[in-house]
């Protein structure tokens, strides 16, 4: 199911269903008044400013907010204020009945993985884009992040054009798009919340990760049998790599080569797609067409 999109007037609630906003009160600021500029109206999760140690308040107040904004009508899409580490805890705790029957907008990335996926096992497409968090004064690292986040919730055309990788396996391929997050994806495995690759292209990014544990994860989905049916794989951003002691020995791009040799699916490097500034908003759930080339890729969203 597609939910609307948005349009001027409409209620858009900003909640934190996982990390801490600790001084993050700057981004929120930014974040409404980026929503109030395209003529929505923010409104502010009652326990957004909570605090729990490492979380945005307790797992029921984190449950409360986004249970809120799932079954309030007047809210047309929820943006998450940051990712970090949280949202799991929180899912099975969630209710999805009336949003099924009026669904909206999900909108983040990172941790917020977790929640894409449930919300595609539930049938619904959401949004993979930058969060409150994500905001800064100077626009210009962000712009084409936020130009792409405004054209996935208004409904305007996606479409990329990747830049060369001598480490792009070439071919074609047409499928819903699903992903994010690696560790979130590796973390789902064996629940209710891990998504069927099945005819699908999956997307991955990582950050903060060392090599061996990015080959870790890909080795677990690959005995799941993650990729058996998948049709194409994009590789985002993989952000701040940790060094280990033992070098890997080779790029992470050729790691991901190897790891999945056995398949014979087009690979996409470059999508500018996870921890960085730029940062392009996908539609989960969207049937997408890539074509893979050493000289660069293409990923268009259908309508």
């Amino acid at each position: 199911m597609q939910p609307p999109y948005l349009k001027q007037g409409d209620t858009v609630a900003i909640v934190a269903p996982s990390g801490i906003l600790k001084n993050k009160e700057h981004d929120i600021d930014l974040a409404e008044r980026l929503l109030r500029s395209w003529g929505l109206h923010p409104v502010l999760g009652e326990n957004l400013f909570s605090k729990d140690h490492h979380f945005a308040g307790t797992d029921a107040e984190r449950t409360e907010d986004f249970q809120k904004a799932l079954d309030d009508p007047s809210i047309k899409a929820i943006w998450c204020a940051r990712g970090g580490y949280g949202s799991v805890r929180i899912l099975d705790h969630l209710d999805w009945t009336t949003f099924k029957k009026h669904p909206k907008w999900v909108i983040g990335y990172s941790d917020i993985t977790a929640l894409h996926n449930q919300i595609h096992n539930e049938g619904v497409e959401s949004i993979h884009a930058i969060m409150c968090s994500s905001l800064q004064d100077d626009k210009a690292p962000i712009e084409k992040s936020i130009e792409s986040f405004k054209a996935a919730i208004s409904g305007q055309p996606l479409s990329y054009k990747l830049k060369p990788s001598k480490y792009n396996r070439p071919g074609t391929a047409t499928g819903e798009l699903v992903g994010g997050n690696l560790t979130l994806l590796h973390t789902m495995l064996g629940s209710k919340t891990s998504i069927n690759t099945e005819g699908k292209i999956l997307f991955i990014e990582e950050i903060g990760e060392y090599k061996y544990h990015i080959d870790r994860m890909l080795q677990s989905l690959k005995r799941a049998g993650y990729f058996d049916h998948c049709k194409g794989l994009i590789v985002g951003d993989m952000t701040k790599l940790r060094k280990n002691t033992t070098k890997w020995g080779s790029s992470v791009e050729q790691l991901i080569l190897d790891a999945l040799q056995d398949y014979d699916f087009p690979i996409a490097f470059k999508m500018p797609a996870g921890h960085e500034d730029d940062n392009r908003a996908m539609i989960l759930g969207r049937t997408i067409d890539l074509t893979v080339a050493k000289s660069g890729s293409t990923i268009n969203f259908h309508q």
